[in-house]
């Protein structure tokens, strides 16, 4: 059963751990027995993930001396972790879960192929490279295959490599169930990955990768880059570590609902930067889109590695929490963010003794409920965050921002049924570390009324009609209020009616 802590509680439980030297360099956060792990549906693609998901970097990806990357994947399927993460920019993590994968007999087609089992896991791999076809040099993206590579490479490689030869070939029946445009970070990105979508023609100098990767789930070949029409990946997402506004941007444009799922970093910290969880998550859960939670250690940064990519082996954390800032209530604040599905998180080494082992630790602070912790509670793992680097540990988001103005604000007047009606229209603005409850509007400095907030799921804008009884000049703004008072005013645009 889920634990909830209340305040008291929890600064007895942490005070406890911090007094346990005993337990140095390993913190045992609780018992580590887990029978069944929890799942929760992961959005709309209605797939029950586990709460833990194994993430696809630390020692799959950089290797320390000593350990098998191979049985790490091994040891979380057998310990029933179903949500799988790699991608083609981890070096070799693909290959080690080619490995991984044919000793659980997971590769189709092979002698004693567990189909079964193979449908119980959500395989999620990435690509960074932003489109399918052409190429601009404006546009970041890239990827470890031959330069040149495209995303549709991307996706057969990893194919290739955890299913099949290696060399390009991989058997029939072969699929990845989630396949990921990576690390989107500016509006141009957005604006390329969408390239061609509504209407591709494989005459066109670019297609985006979004287009090439919907031939590939549908079994459709609009884009000339599918002529088998096969299907080889079951969902799309996106995933962003820096630009709330970047995802939220992404996701709204999508009228198509073809983004099933969206990986978002997410700590305890998340609020001492541009918050993901007031911002692009609650676009995402408004969708029904599939949340995956990244960086809940802030790629290490908590503990002992430094505010930056890793490079290494030396940079993969092999400890369990510390004293100091014990591993369970980061994972805890994680889930109980409304709309997380799962947790990827890297296992630097896994061990037969529960207390030491980062798998089975990690699995069993994921056996929580969304709903078990209260604000309070989530306050207080905040505070104990900031122990780390004192809060500045997410270095791949984007700083602190004040509380946004409404954006794009415009304003038209209208003669309905005989009567003046001046109608205002804006763009979400983007909150700070407190979500955004409402919009009020002012005419000539007066409130005369206001809008409940909402995300905005799609480009389509607010909008606000101010029902006039006689002609004339007027200044109004649209004003964003949070949750704890505070607001910002856009600049006053002035209307004139007649």
């Amino acid at each position: 059963m889920a634990k909830h802590y209340s305040r008291r509680q929890f600064l007895k439980t942490t005070t406890s751990i911090a007094a346990a030297s005993s337990v140095a360099p390993f913190i045992n956060c609780g018992s580590v027995e887990v029978i069944k792990p929890m799942t929760r549906t992961l959005g709309r693609t209605g797939f029950e993930v586990t709460s833990l998901g194994l993430g696809g970097q630390a020692s799959l990806q950089w290797t320390p001396e000593g350990i098998d990357p191979a049985a790490i994947i091994v040891k979380a399927v057998e310990k029933g972790v179903n949500y799988l993460d790699t991608s083609n920019v981890y070096g070799p993590s693909q290959v080690n879960f080619g490995t991984a994968f044919k000793a659980l007999n997971l590769v189709p087609g092979t002698p004693g192929y567990d189909e079964a089992r193979r449908r119980s896991i959500y395989l999620a791999s990435k690509t960074m490279v932003r489109y399918s076809k052409g190429a601009n040099p404006e546009v970041r993206g890239w990827s470890e295959g031959p330069e040149g590579s495209l995303a549709v490479e991307d996706l057969k490689r990893t194919l290739s490599t955890i299913f099949g030869d290696g060399q390009g070939g991989y058997p029939d029946g072969a699929y990845i169930d989630l396949f990921q445009i990576h690390n989107l970070n500016t509006m141009a990105e957005v604006d390329a990955i969408y390239e061609g979508l509504d209407n591709p023609d494989p005459e066109m100098e670019r297609i985006g990768a979004l287009a090439a990767l919907l031939d590939f789930r549908d079994g459709t070949n609009r884009t000339g880059m599918n002529p088998q029409e096969e299907k080889l990946i079951r969902r799309i997402g996106i995933t962003g570590h820096f630009s709330s506004p970047v995802m939220m941007e992404c996701l709204q444009r999508d009228e198509h609902n073809i983004i099933d799922t969206m990986l978002i970093a997410i700590n305890a910290n998340d609020r001492q930067y541009l918050s993901h969880q007031y911002n692009c998550i609650p676009v995402a859960e408004a969708k029904n889109v599939g949340m995956i939670a990244m960086k809940v250690f802030a790629d290490g940064a908590m503990y002992t590695k430094e505010p930056r990519w890793s490079r290494a082996p030396e940079d993969v954390v092999r400890v369990v929490g510390t004293q100091e800032l014990p591993s369970r209530p980061l994972i805890e604040y994680a889930l109980t963010t409304p709309g997380i599905g799962t947790a990827i998180i890297g296992i630097g080494q896994v061990d037969t003794d529960g207390s030491s082992c980062q798998l089975e630790q990690n699995l069993s602070a994921a056996q929580i409920q969304p709903e078990s912790f209260s604000s309070t509670d989530r306050e207080e793992i905040e505070k104990l965050a900031l122990k780390a680097r004192a809060g500045q540990t997410n270095w791949f988001q984007v700083e602190k921002q004040p509380l946004g103005a409404p954006r794009e604000v415009q304003a038209t007047t209208e003669n309905i049924d005989g009567k003046l009606v001046n109608r205002l229209y804006w763009q979400t603005a983007y909150a700070a570390d407190q979500p955004i409850v409402r919009y009020e509007i002012r005419r000539d400095d007066e409130l005369i009324g206001q809008v409940d907030y909402q995300p905005q799921t799609t480009k389509t804008p607010f909008a606000f009609d101010d029902n006039l009884e006689t002609s004339g000049r007027h200044v109004y703004q649209v004003v964003t209020v949070d949750g704890s008072g505070t607001s910002s005013a856009s600049d006053p645009i002035e209307v004139v009616s007649v």
